[in-house]
């Protein structure tokens, strides 16, 4: 069910929840916290909205979307609550926001905040270069970006690096999450070697491969090269060098990948590039600071940038060359041999001569 509010207020759309409660039940009773979306007025929002439904069937929230509109329109605050199938196991609320009140978000959603319930906070698109700095994202316990939908993904990385704070996190390093778990469980198997070098090939604009070449170089105190794919989407391959051989998990379709060690079967594994629901659903598991995520984030300077190393010219054919002189010696050494014959020596030296001009 969608119910529309134009033209509205705070206390009006509270107003509405409390009968909507009344009528349908005690629907908002089992929520577990606050999502709030912020983005821009358009048809991206409601790919977010989708997004947030799929994760809200395993954590049930109350879900305040920030669409700001027009800046140069008229104030205005226009709203819609959607409750039943059309929000999947939470209740939306979409705030369009126009005019001088498309800067004042958090304004707007502290009256709609569920009580005694963490806040979250999602940008799905564009970001702001600190997300704690942020009025919304003051309210947050936890602020989930994704450096992978701007612009320029890389640069928009480095910002998360100099902003951050407890409670931050990407998910262009959700993505990694499979990842993370199949090079750490392919070192529980024999040779016990230590990995001496590592190296990672993926888009020259993904993020995601930036965080992998980092984290292995903050926890496996080795070199990490980042090299860019000629082809392929997102992460590519990753290898591990190690004195017995390396490992290595190569992608190249971006569905099932491809795990290769030095004493194991070659196996194939299911590497399918992660949708946004599924990495939102996992950030929502946990409400605590990320760790890992924020020595990755700042080891990013420990990755090395490299290129794919060029083939090597083929040597000058000089060896093809030296065989020629030692077939000639026989020939050389035959006017010596038959130089009892006075006519021998005269013969061996007009094909010299005619060796010479050919």
């Amino acid at each position: 069910m969608i119910i529309d509010l134009p033209s509205t207020t705070t206390s009006q759309i509270n107003s509405k929840l409390v009968r909507l409660r009344d009528e349908g039940g005690a629907t908002t009773l089992g929520r577990v916290l606050t999502l709030v979306i912020v983005t821009e007025d358009g048809q991206r929002t409601d790919a977010a909205i989708d997004a947030a439904n799929d994760a809200s069937r395993e954590h049930p929230c109350r879900v305040i979307v920030v669409a700001r509109g027009a800046r140069k329109a008229a104030p205005r605050l226009d709203a819609q609550i959607r409750v039943g199938g059309d929000a999947g196991a939470s209740e939306v609320i979409v705030l369009r926001l126009y005019g001088e009140l498309a800067n004042e978000g958090a304004s707007c959603v502290m009256p709609l905040l569920l009580p005694d319930t963490p806040v979250v906070a999602w940008w799905p698109f564009d970001a702001p270069a600190a997300p704690s700095k942020d009025p919304i994202g003051q309210l947050a316990q936890r602020r989930i970006t994704d450096s992978a939908a701007e612009k320029n993904p890389i640069k928009a990385l480095e910002a998360r690096r100099a902003h951050y704070a407890p409670g931050d996190t990407d998910l262009a390093w959700t993505r990694l999450t499979l990842w993370r778990a199949m090079l750490a469980s392919s070192l529980d198997l024999p040779p016990y070697d230590k990995i001496i070098d590592a190296e990672v090939s993926g888009e020259a604009d993904s993020p995601s491969s930036e965080l992998l070449a980092a984290w292995l170089a903050a926890y496996l105190k080795v070199p990490a090269k980042r090299f860019k794919a000629t082809s392929g989407e997102g992460i590519v391959h990753v290898k591990l060098d190690r004195k017995s051989g390396a490992v290595e998990l190569n992608r190249p379709d971006g569905k099932v990948g491809t795990l290769e060690q030095p004493g194991q079967p070659s196996r194939r594994i299911a590497l399918q590039r992660r949708e946004v629901r599924d990495c939102l659903a996992e950030e929502l598991r946990r409400l605590d600071p990320d760790e890992v995520y924020e020595v990755a984030l700042k080891s990013l300077g420990k990755v090395v940038r490299g290129r794919t190393p060029a083939a090597k010219p083929a040597a000058a054919p000089k060896k093809a060359e030296e065989p020629a002189p030692k077939a000639e010696e026989p020939a050389a050494e035959a006017p010596k041999a038959e130089s009892a014959n006075g006519d021998a020596p005269k013969k061996a030296k007009g094909r010299a001569k005619a060796k010479a001009g050919s």
